[in-house]
């Protein structure tokens, strides 16, 4: 998305405007773990005053997005192995219980959409259009979780793509060279519609397993260079 001046006609407040375009510069890396957040810097680029630069990153904190070091000043947070590994065991869980509950509840409308985005997510692998690819990704996962009817466990799941999403975002292209991703969302889409909640779950773990293991993989080939 970039950052740059900002649409002032909106209709919220100036200081949410500012965490929203501070928020997804890092979501989708124009802002890099590791990069200082420079508050003057900041206000420059969004023509606003340092004040609600001062806020946003307050908040971002808060979010676990931004760290503040002693002497040194604010920085976007970077992922561990140690994180990515805990946030990943925890998105296994919640897929496989998703979709077992989605096999369960999914109306014909609701196999229709999902068959529709993983069409528009094949055309963007095809594309190599990795930001597209993302967005697709995580609708076709977000639209699982809507149809088991559970806001709760809907969320609990949007608190774990946020995450890890700068991560995937970094990763996406290779693993999408490595991982045939619209078969297997069509494997997961067959048992939904049929109705097949134990093989629903299977197939949704076993495919987040698969994206675990190769970021762990490619996380520790970073770090080793």
């Amino acid at each position: 998305m970039g950052l740059s001046n900002l649409n002032l006609d909106s209709y919220k407040p100036l200081r949410d405007v500012v965490f929203e375009n501070i928020r997804g510069a890092i979501m989708d890396g124009t802002l890099k773990p590791g990069e200082r957040l420079m508050e003057i810097q900041l206000a420059e680029l969004l023509g606003v005053s340092r004040t609600p630069i001062r806020e946003a990153i307050r908040k971002l904190e808060l979010e676990g997005l931004v760290v503040m070091l002693p002497r040194k000043g604010a920085y976007v947070a970077n992922i561990s192995k140690k994180d990515l590994i805990d946030i990943l065991e925890v998105r296994i869980g919640l897929e496989g219980m998703a979709a077992f509950y989605a096999a369960e509840r999914i109306s014909d409308e609701g196999v229709k959409k999902l068959e529709k985005i993983s069409e528009e997510l094949k055309e963007y692998v095809c594309k190599n259009d990795v930001k597209n690819m993302l967005i697709k990704d995580e609708e076709f996962h977000n639209c699982i979780f809507e149809f088991t009817g559970n806001s709760r466990l809907k969320s609990m799941m949007l608190s774990v793509w946020e995450t890890v999403y700068r991560f995937r975002l970094k990763y996406m292209s290779d693993y999408s060279s490595a991982v045939n991703i619209v078969d297997e969302h069509k494997k997961i889409i067959d048992a939904l519609k049929k109705g097949k909640a134990d093989l629903a779950e299977k197939l949704a773990k076993e495919h987040i397993e698969k994206a675990e293991q190769f970021m762990i993989e490619k996380l520790m080939q970073d770090e080793t260079v």
